[in-house]
């Protein structure tokens, strides 16, 4: 481990990735059982809870759960449904204990109903909770870290300023051995040549136009570009605009290519998260329909914070990973200072340079993988989305590690 790089204690998981929290989580397999869930969940700091609304179930929202259930900063799990659905409770529980965690299920009908229900929860999460207590601590840095980043509610000076001080971190995150990842390949139109100039090799070269080329067809299909009023109301014009600013979060290093929902990086570096639905199953899904399901899809990918860039401003935060919210916009920062975390609006008044205020975020990231909660987790925020949707992923084995 380099010794001019920040370290701190991180918890070891089976498969080897080290996670900054050692959180319970509770899933639900069907909306029917999502008051449960959450009733069982109540009062539990570190218990938080995902789920799916469906009773029918669909590949990327099952992948989806499975790689947040096996998730490095998650340390067991207790899966609960109604007992009518398709997605089993048993079967996540099953797949959770293969990969070394302890996990835990059942069904609300054979339990006897709410109240039972949810005092057999309360007693699994006692177990649950003793058995995590014991994982081996083990020292970690930037280089065990996956970081992910989106932008949502941007405006002028998101583009400016939020979105350049992320890439100014996330250049010092790929040079410290870490891996940094963004998406939102529906806010890169117009950059075509832009992004394959920026790929590491000819086969991240042939991925980034192929999710370009998706992301383009996506966005006439349904004849909707990711610019809203919001947006123009703060100062964007153009989705090629807005596209430049959303890019600008990538920083300068080479993009190592392209990964899917529920895939983790395949290496160090930079790299691009795919989540837009496939051409041939596009009616099934859009392509994150709120910022919470972007941010769920970075998290996915074993990233144990997530950085959300917002010029406007934001009340959202997530489970599982901290989430930093960060605006370019010093107005956006002071009036809503109790839940922004980062005012990079000062690049824009002179107050600090573009490289210190990317030290600045390090710093912060440092702090919070340390185990400082961010203002989302100091509010309670814990906001989630899964959807039905398609796309063509990898096998259970690779990425989200079965």
């Amino acid at each position: 481990m380099n010794k001019n790089l920040p370290t701190w204690e991180g918890f070891l998981r089976a498969d080897g990735r080290k996670g900054i929290r050692n959180l319970v989580l509770v899933i639900y397999t069907v909306e029917c059982a999502q008051f449960v869930a959450h009733a069982i969940a109540h009062g539990e700091t570190d218990v938080h809870v995902i789920g799916f609304p469906g009773c029918y179930d669909n590949q990327y929202a099952v992948r989806l759960m499975l790689a947040l259930a096996r998730h490095p900063n998650v340390g067991a799990v207790l899966s609960v449904g109604l007992g009518c659905e398709y997605t089993q409770p048993g079967k996540i529980a099953e797949v959770v204990r293969k990969s070394g965690r302890p996990a835990e299920s059942f069904f609300i009908q054979d339990a006897g109903g709410t109240s039972k229900s949810i005092a057999r929860g309360k007693e699994i999460l006692s177990r649950l909770r003793k058995e995590i207590s014991e994982v081996k601590r083990v020292p970690m840095s930037l280089a065990d870290l996956t970081v992910g980043c989106e932008c949502g509610g941007s405006d002028g000076t998101s583009g400016l300023a939020g979105n350049p001080v992320v890439g100014a971190f996330f250049d010092r995150l790929v040079d410290a051995g870490g891996r940094a990842v963004f998406e939102e390949t529906v806010e890169m139109i117009g950059l075509r040549n832009i992004l394959q100039s920026r790929a590491a090799n000819e086969a991240a070269r042939t991925e980034l136009a192929a999710a370009y080329d998706k992301a383009e067809n996506y966005c006439k299909q349904v004849r909707q570009f990711s610019a809203s009023p919001g947006n123009f109301a703060g100062g964007l014009t153009t989705i090629e605009e807005k596209s430049m600013g959303a890019f600008a979060k990538g920083g300068s290093r080479p993009i190592q290519g392209v990964i899917k929902v529920a895939e983790a990086p395949r290496g160090p570096g930079l790299w691009i998260l795919d989540s837009v639905p496939d051409a041939h199953f596009m009616q099934f899904g859009y392509t994150n329909p709120n910022d919470s399901e972007g941010i769920m899809d970075l998290i996915s990918s074993g990233a144990q914070i997530v950085l959300f860039v917002t010029g406007r401003g934001s009340v959202i935060g997530s489970p599982i990973a901290p989430l930093i919210k960060i605006t370019g916009n010093t107005q956006t920062y002071q009036r809503m200072i109790e839940d922004m975390d980062f005012n990079a609006g000062r690049v824009l008044t002179g107050e600090i340079s573009l490289a210190d205020a990317g030290e600045e975020l390090l710093a912060l990231v440092t702090r919070i993988a340390k185990g400082e909660p961010a203002k989302p987790e100091l509010l309670g925020h814990r906001e989630y989305f899964v959807m039905y949707k398609h796309q063509d992923t990898p096998s259970l084995t690779a990425g989200c590690r079965a």
